[in-house]
């Protein structure tokens, strides 16, 4: 059909993006691990988002497994903690980038805390080779850095990329004034700055991530991973989500 074949050429509004992917959002419905279904339907929308002509890299998280901030770790010495939570970074790289590669996607996995011979280390030139080859690049590992978050790490790996855009997947379809799983009445912001984001606290980002983004001018759009296309819709330049940028 003449429609369904314009909607095939489409070519994103963006050349190269940054995705966080958090843990949590690879368990789907389960308690903890790595649901088969989530995968399965991630891989898909990958390979749709690639079609359009995008440079992807991902920031994956581990919170599916441990976290450093965890009830877990309570008692741990809080390096430690977080090197464990590192380490369960890298688990879900090497879960994603089987199902990458086993749905046709070339991948590759680059961590920032060092585990030889099972995932690359990571530089900023191989990087830049991996995405110019056309791979998805999984991050893994975090900054390599305890006491530093994914979401500092997402930042930190789009600016050194030089994304056009960080795009943020969580369970809820932006960014709200409050909680919008307590409160029903809970307003959604279509655009807000990080200066706004940070003085009411609204939860986008932790402080450093943020930040990172504001003083380099590196806009983040907040939007539901559970939203099937939303990814897509983005990178085509609809509206979706919540749109995060400086207010000058």
């Amino acid at each position: 059909m003449p429609g369904e074949q314009k909607e095939k050429t489409r070519r994103a509004v963006y050349r190269r993006v940054l995705l966080k992917l958090s843990g949590e959002a690879l368990m789907g419905e389960d308690a903890y691990g790595i649901n088969r279904e989530v995968l399965a339907r991630v891989t898909g929308e990958m390979r749709d988002v690639m079609a359009t002509g995008v440079q992807l890299a991902l920031v994956v998280g581990g919170g599916n497994f441990f976290r450093g901030v965890s009830v877990g770790a309570q008692g741990m010495d809080r390096a430690q903690a977080d090197y464990m939570g590192m380490l369960a970074t890298v688990m879900n790289a090497l879960a994603l980038q089987d199902a990458f590669e086993k749905g046709g996607l070339p991948t590759a996995v680059l961590s920032g805390l060092a585990v030889a011979g099972v995932v690359e280390a990571y530089s900023r030139r191989a990087a830049l080779a991996h995405l110019e080859a056309g791979r998805v690049l999984i991050f893994a590992g975090g900054t390599g850095n305890p006491f530093f978050t994914t979401d500092t790490a997402a930042s930190l790996r789009g600016l050194e990329i030089n994304a056009d855009v960080v795009l943020k997947a969580t369970k809820v379809d932006g960014v709200y004034d409050r909680d919008p799983m307590k409160h029903k009445d809970a307003v959604r912001y279509e655009r807000v700055t990080y200066d706004e984001a940070l003085a009411k606290r609204l939860g986008v980002m932790d402080a450093t991530a943020l930040a990172l983004c504001r003083e380099q001018n590196l806009p983040l759009r907040v939007f539901s991973i559970n939203k099937p296309g939303s990814l897509l819709r983005i990178v085509l330049g609809e509206n979706e989500g919540t749109l995060v940028q400086r207010g000058d």
